[in-house]
């Protein structure tokens, strides 16, 4: 028992979702539709979750938030007009970037535009090398290029000089003279990714620059009004799982990129943990899009080498996989006269036709309706009451267009099209990854991932799904479980075999006082070390623990190790170390939620679509089911946040928390 009020808030593209667990254990949680400025949905999910829990805002002991103001700004190319300062002859380097394409036989595919257009790109007269300063920066001339930048009209100013991740003297004093002379956000390399690789390193800091100003007056805007309700200061959830003071975020805002995602992910391995499979997947399906991860051995999948709308992130984050095709993605029909759904997406207001706000295109929750999966006695969120034949005028039109039957087949088409594309993005993080997702758990979750969970794990060979109780709003439920983490990282190339201890133990110590320097009480903190390592002559690293007393002999096995596990082989050539790593973890102590179930679930039955026919399929009020039941398909399972599907020829038992785990191979009639 956690002996005090956490709330957790994670925003989405149509929805906001809340959990709130109080010092008993009892878990509400509660769903309303995402705003505009996505601070005055988030109060209204509060008070609504408070109302349901019978009590006051101010209550609440600890509040969480994960939220898209970053990458709705890199996906929407709506940032702050951002400026780049960097060394002479090196302006260009965002738009050079690599020599790799988006599309490698496509000579007319376009390349994103950079962050940061030519006429606001200016250079300094410095030069640094891997051994040193060679020319230091006139202070003079920074002055008067602040007088330029101002000029520009840049409301934020990125600062990459050459070599700064190693020697950053230069890029101290021309960040130091902004500082004095703007009025605006000034994003420094070195402080944000010390490390090497000039293009990564600046793309990462110009988007630092491009999202602060956004992320500043949201988490402004925030405060005032959670201070106003009564609720403390929210702590937000970064890219790679961990929480952060919104503070150090505010400092650091290219840290919340796929911050919501990063939630859900940590929910699901919290709440769905199975030593019998070789791990998870996660499939997060909300409003906007799907997102794909991986769980191994209890650890959620890192990455430091993401891409969000062609813009390279080099910050740690969940490796999460991403695919526009959520509830309600909009189905259409190419110039080909090919199904197609998705990405566009038609948001929450109108939202889908089903809605009844409005909305008159098919999206997939139209189809989930048609379908029977979703009846007119459902009601999203507990807000919105289903329009049922506004779902089935939409797939009838989209049926003309594609010159299909009627609205059925129609509604048969986008379930599969959708289904698939969904496939395609966890394939991507298992097979593509030589890693076999028959021997994984679905950990289903997000507003529409428990409709289609079962049918998509048939067609991967899949046989467990795993359900959350707060599958609806697991991300808002990842919130309360996760950990404070703080990560830096230093390039420190040199061969293994010749590594100075000494050097060595200097710069790791350094990297935990950085880490410690932004956690409020260092004492409860452990400081996890890492290290990037790769065969001489490789391009690319793979990240390996390290113990507190760095000993290569056992970096190197690990190394190889990891290397055979990714790519199926090892060799015996020299291994170097590229970069090291440290993150200071706070841990929080895991919620323990009380779920008591009911009687009397059964709440009716409605025609639903599986195969080639229609079924009579029980309908439950999933809150309702007693722990310890068993569940046969065909059935349909409804919460306010969410909607389970229960295929036939699968059968389903509710956990003592709540969890309904599915497994394939219940009779089919």
């Amino acid at each position: 028992m956690v002996d005090e009020t956490r709330l957790g808030v994670d925003v989405g593209g149509t929805f906001t979702d809340v959990a709130l667990l109080t010092p008993d254990d009892e878990l509400v949680t509660a769903k309303v539709p995402s705003t505009d400025d996505q601070s005055v949905g988030v109060i209204e999910g509060i008070e609504k979750a408070c109302t349901e829990a019978g009590i006051s805002p101010a209550d609440v002991d600890a509040f969480t938030h994960a939220m898209t103001v970053s990458v709705n700004a890199l996906l929407e190319d709506d940032g702050a007009k951002t400026a780049l300062v960097t060394t002479e002859g090196f302006r260009d380097v965002l738009e050079i970037g690599r020599q790799t394409r988006p599309d490698l036989y496509d000579v007319t595919v376009d390349k994103p535009d950079p962050l940061v257009p030519r006429r606001r790109r200016f250079e300094v007269s410095e030069r640094a090398t891997v051994d040193g300063i060679q020319q230091a920066v006139d202070t003079d001339e920074v002055e008067a290029l602040a007088d330029d930048i101002r000029e520009s009209g840049a409301e934020s100013v990125a600062v990459s000089l050459l070599h700064a991740y190693r020697h950053s003297e230069n890029e101290q004093a021309v960040a130091e003279v902004l500082r004095d002379e703007l009025d605006v956000p000034v994003s420094v390399s070195h402080e944000v990714l010390a490390e090497f690789r000039e293009f990564e390193r600046t793309s990462t800091t110009a988007v630092d620059a491009y999202v602060t100003p956004a992320i500043d007056a949201y988490l402004g805007r925030l405060e005032a009004r959670a201070d106003s309700l009564g609720v403390p200061v929210p702590r937000i959830m970064q890219a790679n799982g961990g929480i952060a003071p919104a503070k150090t975020v505010r400092e650091h805002a290219v840290t919340t990129t796929m911050s919501g995602p990063a939630a859900g992910v940590v929910g699901a391995a919290e709440t769905a943990t199975d030593d019998s499979l070789d791990g998870l997947v996660t499939f997060d399906m909300g409003g906007t899009s799907s997102d794909v991860s991986l769980v191994r051995d209890g650890d959620v999948e890192q990455t430091t080498d993401a891409e969000i709308n062609g813009r390279p992130i080099k910050t740690p984050m969940v490796d999460v996989g991403t695919v526009g095709a959520g509830g309600g993605s909009v189905a259409w029909v190419d110039a080909g006269n090919a199904l197609r759904v998705g990405p566009r997406s038609s948001g929450a207001q109108p939202g889908p036709a089903c809605y009844g706000r409005g909305g008159t295109e098919p999206t997939v929750t139209d189809a989930n309706v048609v379908l029977g999966y979703i009846g007119g006695s459902s009601a999203l969120g507990g807000e919105l009451s289903l329009d049922v034949p506004a779902a089935e005028d939409a797939l009838a039109s989209l049926a003309d267009e594609a010159g299909l039957a009627d609205s059925l087949e129609a509604a048969r088409g986008v379930y599969r099209v959708a289904n698939a594309n969904m496939a395609r993005a966890i394939r991507s993080v298992t097979v593509e990854r030589g890693l076999d997702p028959r021997g994984f758990g679905l950990v289903a979750f997000g507003g529409a991932g428990p409709m289609h969970a079962a049918a998509l794990a048939e067609s991967l060979g899949i046989e467990t799904v795993v359900v959350p109780r707060a599958c609806g709003v697991l991300s808002a439920y990842g919130l309360l479980a996760a950990d404070e983490k703080h990560d830096s990282v230093r390039t420190f190339r040199t061969p293994l075999e010749s590594i100075d201890a000494a050097a060595i133990g200097t710069a790791y110590d350094e990297l935990a006082d950085d880490v410690l320097a932004d956690v409020a009480t260092p004492e409860s903190a452990a400081v996890r070390r890492a290290a990037d390592l790769r065969y001489v002559g490789q391009s690319f690293e793979l990240t390996v623990p390290v113990d507190d007393e760095f000993d290569a002999v056992a970096v190197e096995r690990r190394f190889h190790e990891a290397h055979e596990s990714a790519y199926g082989y090892r060799m015996s050539d020299p291994v170097e170390l590229v970069n090291i790593r440290a993150t200071a973890v706070v841990e929080c102590d895991s919620p323990s939620v009380t779920y008591r179930g009911g009687t009397d679930a059964r709440k009716g039955s409605r025609d639903a679509f599986f195969g080639a026919r229609f079924y009579d399929t029980p309908v439950y009020d999933r809150d309702r089911i007693a722990p310890g039941s068993d569940v046969s398909g065909p059935a349909i399972l409804e919460q306010d946040e969410s909607t389970v599907v229960v295929p036939p020829a699968w059968h389903g038992t509710v956990r003592a928390d709540g969890t309904l785990v599915l497994t394939a191979g219940g009779d089919d009639e």
